[in-house]
């Protein structure tokens, strides 16, 4: 998609995306590093959204609300809504907090009342223990989980032989949507000069550790 373009370049342009030596959550020795919290400012922020809704809208996924989960997914849902209200869809949301309020207006939830088909907005999928907290608390409400929107997908396995992200689909039965994928990585910079000496370290890494189904 050419707006998967645009989002690696913006998180190239950001420092979102960087590359070097980074070890992740398993242990593993990767050449690049994706931190979305780096979406600090107003501009790239709203960019951000943008490309979220993009890739929504796309999608042809069907569904009634969106839900952000504690904390990232708070500021992505609120500014996805507001980029897809811009493009004539005009959804409710909501978003989680991590503790229970006991005044006020109390509970766990804020925004819209969960119901129908709920789309979830997060970062990035590891360990997919947010997409699960998420899956309950909207079947506990009566709804049911839409699908899985995310910034990237990394294509890479997870404990068994499918990645994070395919074990989600599998699991719950609900479609993932990445604005890029790894493979859109890959893409972007065998054609940007500046960029192309991080080629062959991201290549060899997803030969180790990857898989070869990109989700859309």
């Amino acid at each position: 998609m050419p707006f998967s373009r645009d989002f690696i370049e913006l998180s190239c342009r950001k420092g979102v995306l960087r590359f070097g030596s980074f070890v992740t959550k398993a242990g593993r020795v990767s050449p690049y590093f994706f931190n979305a919290g780096l979406f600090d400012d107003g501009g790239s922020f709203s960019d951000l959204c943008g490309f979220y809704a993009q890739a929504i809208l796309e999608s042809g996924v069907a569904f009634d609300m969106l839900f952000g989960p504690a904390y990232k997914g708070i500021p992505l849902v609120a500014g996805t809504a507001i980029r897809l209200a811009g493009e004539g869809v005009n959804v409710p949301f909501a978003f989680n907090r991590k503790e229970a309020k006991d005044h006020g207006e109390g509970g766990t939830l804020i925004g819209a009342p969960l119901a129908g088909r709920v789309l979830i907005l997060d970062d990035v999928i590891s360990a997919g223990t947010s997409v699960r907290e998420s899956v309950t608390v909207i079947r506990a409400h009566e709804a049911e989980p839409a699908g899985v929107v995310i910034a990237l997908d990394r294509m890479e396995r997870g404990q068994g032989r499918v990645s994070a992200v395919q074990e989600v689909e599998e699991t719950y039965g609900i479609p993932v949507v990445a604005v890029a994928t790894l493979e859109d990585l890959i893409a972007y910079l065998a054609d940007t000069p500046e960029l192309e000496a991080n080629l062959a370290g991201v290549q060899a890494y997803r030969d180790a550790y990857g898989t070869h189904d990109a989700i859309r």
